[in-house]
This record gives structure tokens, C-alpha cells and sequence, in this order.
């Protein structure tokens, strides 16, 4: 008995282990799904006027309002189901009340990348969004065709010449010149939390079985 019983120590004390990561992505699991709900109901929400004092911890308030795009824009590599590839519309905005931001108009196919979108009035539905889309390899934005592959508001508002806010459109008055709003969903949020405790999970149960095999054989070999 001596003999298994450093390797049965290990083995529990593994599994124990392993199989308390499973548990704890259980927790986050749970704990996601609370925020996307919370998120949701806050993208749902009945629209705001833009606030005066905006900053990122008001990420996806609905808001709304009204002003004239300045004409100047960024195209951002996108796509969807329905058309393909395309492009999302991030335009330069003046509110009624003097600030330039940007706004987030939605999708155009890329037959109408060259289209004009000269400066157009409109109101805008939509909620502030500070999206996390660059990562370390995602290409710097093409500037001479100007095409971006990721939405960096930082970087695009220095490009536009406005306040780094975004506002992503859920609904246009006026005319939206061929350009389908993309309303905010929390479904593009990423939810990993139940994938990774099965894994956890199952790394427990192969840990299970190879102690079980490594104790069965030394109770088989000959004192």
C-alpha cells in the first residue's frame, strides 16, 4: 500500500485542481451571462439626449440626437450575412450644439465604397461604443484609399478632426444615403466561459484515469 500512495496524493490533489477550474469558469460563466443581460437591457433602453460630459464608462448608453455629418469619413473592412463584404461608414458629426464627433452610420457593400455622401442632416439613434477590435495583428489603416480594418476611435477621431466619442446608429431620420444601420448587439461579445470548463473538465478526467492506470499497475508488479 505504501507504493500508490505518493502517486494517489498527486492524483487527488490534480484533480481537485482541475477540476476547481472548471467550477471557477462555471462562475464566470454565469457572471458573463448576467453582463450580457445587463448590457442588453442597456442597449434596449430608451434613448438619452447626448450628455453633455461624455467619457467610456458610458459604453452603450442610448442616446440620441441630432446635427449634420461633415462629409468626411472612414470606411472600415467589414461584412455581413445577407451582403458579403463591405464596408461600415464611421462619419465625421456636428451636433446642434457645436461638438464634432463621430457617428457610426452602419454597412454599405463595396460597389458603393466610391459612392458621394456629401454632408447630410440627420438624427441619429444609436449608443456610445468604445469597441476593442485592434489587436497586435491587426494592419494599420490604409490612409490613402482610406481604409480601416479595425474601428480604433482614438485614432479615428484625430483622423476626423473630432472628440474621440463614437456613436453607432441603431436608427436614421433623413437621408441615410444608402447606409444600413448595424445596431449594437451584445451576441458579438465574446462568451468562452462554458467551452473552457469543459475543457477543465475534461483534463480532470483524463488526469483521473491515468492515476487510476499508474496505480493499477503498481499494484501489479511483484513486491
Amino acid at each position: 500500500m505504501r507504493r500508490i500512495v505518493l502517486p494517489l496524493i498527486l492524483g487527488i490533489a490534480g484533480f481537485a485542481v482541475l477540476a476547481s477550474l472548471g467550477l471557477w469558469q462555471l462562475r464566470r460563466l454565469e457572471w458573463k451571462e448576467a453582463m450580457l443581460d445587463e448590457i442588453a437591457r442597456g442597449i434596449a433602453a430608451a434613448p438619452v439626449e447626448l450628455p453633455a460630459a461624455i467619457d467610456p464608462s458610458m459604453k452603450y448608453l442610448p442616446v440620441t440626437m441630432t446635427g449634420t455629418t461633415t462629409g468626411d469619413e472612414i470606411l472600415v473592412l467589414s461584412g455581413t450575412r445577407e451582403a458579403g463584404g463591405g464596408y461600415n461608414v464611421v462619419s465625421g458629426f456636428v451636433t446642434d450644439d457645436g461638438r464634432r464627433i463621430m457617428v457610426d452610420r452602419g454597412f454599405i457593400p463595396q460597389d458603393d465604397r466610391r459612392a458621394p455622401r456629401p454632408a447630410v442632416r440627420l438624427r441619429v439613434n444609436g449608443n456610445l461604443h468604445w469597441p476593442d477590435e485592434k489587436g497586435p495583428s491587426t494592419p494599420g489603416p490604409n490612409l490613402a484609399e482610406g481604409i480601416w480594418f479595425a474601428r480604433d476611435v482614438p485614432a479615428m477621431a484625430a483622423q476626423l478632426g473630432t472628440l474621440p466619442v463614437l456613436v453607432v446608429a441603431n436608427a436614421i431620420g433623413g437621408d441615410a444615403q444608402g447606409v444600413a444601420p448595424i445596431p449594437l448587439s451584445p451576441q458579438g461579445i465574446p462568451n468562452s466561459h462554458l467551452s473552457y470548463a469543459v475543457q477543465w473538465f475534461l483534463l480532470a478526467a483524463v488526469w483521473a484515469g491515468m492515476t487510476g492506470g499508474l496505480i493499477w499497475r503498481i499494484t501489479r508488479r511483484p513486491v
